[in-house]
């Protein structure tokens, strides 16, 4: 039960959104710029480091929404999502897409986790200087979601077929 009274039903963040529309409006906007904007970086990578950083802050909702979105965007590559939220380093992602969630998995922490040796070392695997950037940003903003979620105790619904049906409808991007 959330700690204040949204005055509608809606889980996880869309309720607190609905709740202060002026405000809401504008946390949607941003996680469609970020995560289905123009980056380098593909949706499903993006939709990846948002759902790694939700699990690293134990936020379920967002971790189940964002993991769901993401094994629709991998398709036959579903697998790696589940693989990555189960042990990161062991999984079969790309070097380079280890090497940003470590630097994501650190801002996670505090910005000033992140040392020129992670940044050195995405970058020789090949990631350039906006898949850094976009790295770090995604993991910033989906700290605060996961803040906001948990701190208002939104609503995280347990059934993971109707995560399944919000993956798919957050794989095509993010409206109010």
């Amino acid at each position: 039960m959330p700690h204040i009274d949204f005055k509608n039903d809606f889980p996880g963040i869309r309720g607190a959104a609905f709740y202060r529309p002026e405000t809401g409006k504008h946390l949607y906007y941003l996680a469609q710029v970020l995560l289905h904007g123009p980056s380098p970086l593909k949706e499903a990578e993006r939709e990846l480091i948002a759902a790694y950083v939700s699990h690293k802050n134990d936020c379920m909702f967002c971790t189940n929404s964002h993991a769901a979105a993401a094994r629709c965007l991998y398709g036959e590559e579903k697998k790696l999502v589940d693989d990555v939220l189960n042990d990161m380093k062991l999984s079969g992602i790309n070097d380079k897409m280890k090497a940003l969630l470590n630097i994501a998995g650190k801002v996670q922490l505090s910005g000033t986790e992140v040392t020129p040796e992670d940044i050195a070392a995405a970058k020789a695997l090949n990631a350039d200087d906006r898949e850094i950037h976009d790295t770090v940003l995604i993991a910033s903003a989906f700290s605060m979601y996961n803040r906001y979620v948990d701190g208002l105790a939104c609503i995280t619904p347990t059934d993971t077929k109707l995560y399944e049906e919000m993956g798919k409808r957050m794989a095509l991007g993010y409206t109010t």
